[in-house]
């Protein structure tokens, strides 16, 4: 994950936003998507909801698709469906609802699979060349027959032009959809995602979809999104919980011939690691983005490590939160991940900075009025909006959109080796609370 955004967007306004995603949201030929939206009542809950119904297809069935999904060992049904079709020979759709995860639910990977035949019927397809995805409350059960009645409505909804519907229509708590793109000469590749909570590294808490028109086999597009995720979604924290729906995949309609491996690669991670940080940027309550540039680590692992155990620690992401540069904490945080690694080091030659001003060195802290002062203005520069509570005493997010791209910057030299990594996350904050205290209500 680079250190620096791949570019430098500040936005006023919800218009400016949406009109910058319109402009990365263009389809690369080959696909069309289309959305529903219907109401029903959950069978465990008796009280009305609204779910969206997203068709993305391809023009002519594809071999060149792959997926990585959550570890968690209590999967929804989509997922254990979706691993098995990581060996059909073609993959011609994806059909994904929100508002119900099918997580645990009776007959979930029946109900999924009927879903996918009436998908298969609707569009012309094999019901194993139509791959699953569901996101939204755990241990709910699909609303099976309303979905497949939705099924005609999303099937003349779909459109060759834009891809944001689908970004639109996949979302749960997210205060906005994320869109990502990149032209690689003739071909073109783009992303969106859905994830705002229950996000930690180990693929995070997501749905990920990635388009291409640019011809990779298959064996190589598998390789390459390994990869891409390794540096990206597996290094972004929320709140520390693995999701049980995650989902990264990406298909090609391989239109494109002629795009060298490492052209497309590269291109691959920058979609990634930017729908990466946009997660943690939108993710619930967060008001500051956190990015831990650890270096100077004996080993990749140990500094990805040390980077989640900053952004998890909570006395120091309710600090960032205050905009309260409380150093303290940081190192506690440090000192508390070393100690009890397997893989003990020597903590005298670590540097701290935050922001670029150095405030640990030698065993030291270098602290002084001037720096704190400097310190908390790095803060609040970072802040993506003011905590405000309502009339109720609720604390809610005032926008719903993206501000601007900074982070509050911390760097982590162990002088120990030559290993590095970048991990991103999020502060604690009033509204993580409010959000996730009423969830389902």
């Amino acid at each position: 994950m680079c250190r620096v955004p791949s570019t430098d967007l500040i936005f006023s306004n919800r218009d400016e936003h949406l009109t910058w995603l319109r402009e990365q949201s263009v389809l690369p030929p080959g696909f069309k998507v289309g959305t529903t939206t219907f109401d029903f009542t959950p069978q465990e809950a008796l009280k009305p909801a609204r779910m969206t119904l997203t068709l993305i297809a391809l023009d002519e069935p594809s071999a060149d698709f792959g997926a990585v999904f959550t570890q968690n060992a209590f999967p929804g049904a989509p997922v254990i469906i979706g691993r098995q079709r990581l060996d059909e020979p073609t993959m011609g759709a994806l059909v994904i609802n929100n508002k119900i995860s099918n997580v645990c639910a009776p007959d979930g990977v029946a109900t999924s699979e009927q879903i996918c035949a009436a998908t298969a019927e609707t569009l012309k397809l094999k019901p194993g060349q139509v791959f699953p995805s569901s996101t939204g409350v755990i241990g709910w059960r699909l609303p099976a027959e309303a979905m497949i009645a939705a099924l005609p409505a999303a099937d003349l909804a779909l459109q060759s032009e834009s891809i944001l519907p689908a970004a639109e229509g996949i979302v749960t708590t997210d205060l906005y959809p994320k869109v990502r793109s990149t032209q690689i000469g003739e071909g073109r590749i783009v992303g969106i995602a859905k994830g705002a909570g229950m996000i930690e590294p180990n693929l995070a808490t997501m749905l990920v979809y990635v388009l291409t028109d640019i011809a990779i086999p298959r064996d190589v597009l598998r390789a390459e999104l390994t990869l891409a995720v390794n540096e990206s979604f597996n290094r972004i924290s929320i709140d520390s919980d693995t999701s049980t729906s995650d989902t990264v995949a990406v298909v090609s309609s391989g239109q494109v011939e002629g795009v060298a491996r490492s052209d497309f690669a590269t291109g691959l991670r920058q979609v990634c690691r930017d729908l990466a940080e946009d997660v943690v940027r939108n993710g619930e309550g967060v008001r500051h983005v956190i990015r831990v540039f650890v270096q100077g680590a004996p080993d990749t692992t140990f500094a990805t490590q040390l980077g989640r155990a900053v952004v998890n620690a909570p006395l120091f992401k309710c600090a960032i939160a205050g905009n309260d540069p409380n150093v303290g904490r940081l190192v506690q945080a440090i000192g508390r991940f070393v100690g009890n690694s397997a893989q003990p080091i020597d903590v005298s030659p670590m540097r701290l900075s935050i922001g670029g001003i150095e405030i640990f060195a030698n065993g030291e802290f270098m602290l002084d009025p001037a720096k704190e002062v400097t310190l908390q203005s790095h803060l609040e520069a970072a802040q993506l909006y003011a905590s405000q509570p309502t009339e109720n005493g609720v604390f809610l997010p005032p926008v719903d959109y993206p501000t601007h791209e900074r982070c509050v910057e911390i760097e982590i030299n162990l002088g120990v080796g030559t290993a590095e990594a970048i991990v991103l996350g999020g502060d604690l904050t009033h509204e993580y609370v409010t959000e996730n205290a009423d969830y389902r209500s």
